[in-house]
């Protein structure tokens, strides 16, 4: 990716530098995106889909706030890939909540739903019915606003072609994971496990639960759609990106994710993948070599400093969460992840510790 002089183009290569393009540009403006498919949401005349769209954004602001994060990279595209970002992250929120706190456990039914995220991120896709198999289905337009806002932003990427083929593909194994990890509870593992046996020589060194980890994560679609932002990008630097992202920054991204949610999904009765370890040191040890294996991906593609404070900003978000605090073995572990850290990821754990107190408030 070949990236103008205009600063504004130009990768943060430090963290102060990308901080402070993330409290003047990037939180105000998701903020205000968000702001904006919140009320449409509360129009939604289903009251449970109402619930679910409402509390998706409530409870999982920050997911749009760390994808928007590759809008730094490119401020004048901001404006195409905030809106992007956070439509796109909102339909998967929004689902989540739907297939986790749902009824049902119709894997036909989360298949379907989840057919909007792979329309969303393909610009020539007409719209269906999601919900024809779901029992609460009037949503006002909700989610076909969602999936259309996305198409109209993608539009706008010049080189969008070029990354298309890697977020099909990513997109792809969200979807699945989506419809494996919510089915009824005794057929969850067997359908992961068998899912697994078809990909595995894709990731040999992952453990199944690793992989599974890595197909959950929204990262590198956001990094994709970054790289079509730019003018011009080959095939192979998409493919570069992609092999970048995907397993490593996007498992370590997920099982950080599911690391501090272990008492929450214990209670929730929801899988977690950070159980099917023997005990917390392997886990430890197994985190450990995936943030090894993303800081050398990292280091593969233009614009390496940025990826690394990617990782790192990920270790900070993560780590420095009220939840480990609540946990004995999760601050155990957290306490040894964050042993030795590297300054940058010190300045990401106080800024993130400062946006939870201070921006979160209402």
């Amino acid at each position: 990716m070949n990236y103008k002089e205009d600063r504004r183009y130009q990768a943060p290569r430090s963290a102060v530098v990308l901080m402070n393009r993330v409290y003047k540009y990037i939180l105000p403006e998701v903020r205000t995106e968000l702001d904006k498919w919140r009320e449409t949401a509360k129009l939604i005349p289903d009251p449970e889909l109402r619930k679910q769209a409402l509390a998706s954004i409530a409870t999982k602001q920050f997911h749009c706030e760390g994808g928007a994060v590759y809008a730094a990279v490119n401020l004048p595209g901001r404006h195409i890939l905030i809106p992007l970002i956070v439509a796109y992250q909102t339909i998967s929120d929004y689902l989540d909540n739907l297939c986790d706190r749902s009824t049902s456990m119709d894997g036909d039914d989360f298949r379907l739903l989840h057919q909007s995220m792979l329309d969303a991120v393909d610009p020539s896709a007409e719209l269906v019915n999601y919900y024809a198999l779901h029992q609460e289905q009037n949503d006002g337009g909700y989610l076909h606003a969602l999936v259309t806002t996305c198409q109209t932003y993608i539009r706008q990427l010049p080189s969008y072609p070029s990354v298309l083929p890697y977020i099909q593909d990513l997109v792809k194994l969200y979807t699945d994971l989506q419809v494996y990890k919510h089915i009824r509870p005794e057929l969850r593992e067997p359908a992961l496990l068998k899912w697994w046996t078809i990909h595995k020589h894709r990731t040999p060194h992952l453990q199944w639960n690793e992989f599974a980890a890595a197909t959950g994560s929204t990262l590198g679609v956001f990094m994709l759609f970054l790289a079509a932002s730019q003018p011009r990008l080959h095939d192979d630097e998409a493919s570069q990106i992609y092999a970048a992202y995907f397993p490593h920054i996007c498992s370590l991204h997920i099982m950080l994710d599911y690391l501090i949610d272990q008492d929450e999904d214990r209670i929730g009765g929801d899988l977690n993948f950070c159980n099917y370890y023997d005990n917390s040191q392997m886990m430890l040890d197994r985190i450990a070599k995936i943030v090894e294996w993303a800081r050398k991906d990292a280091t593969t593609i233009p614009a390496s400093s940025f990826h690394r404070m990617i990782i790192e900003g990920l270790l900070a978000l993560y780590l420095s969460d009220p939840k480990v605090s609540e946990q004995q073995e999760v601050r155990a572990v957290s306490k040894r992840l964050m042993k030795k850290s590297p300054m940058t990821r010190l300045f990401f754990f106080v800024n993130s510790r400062w946006i939870r107190k201070h921006m979160y408030e209402k």
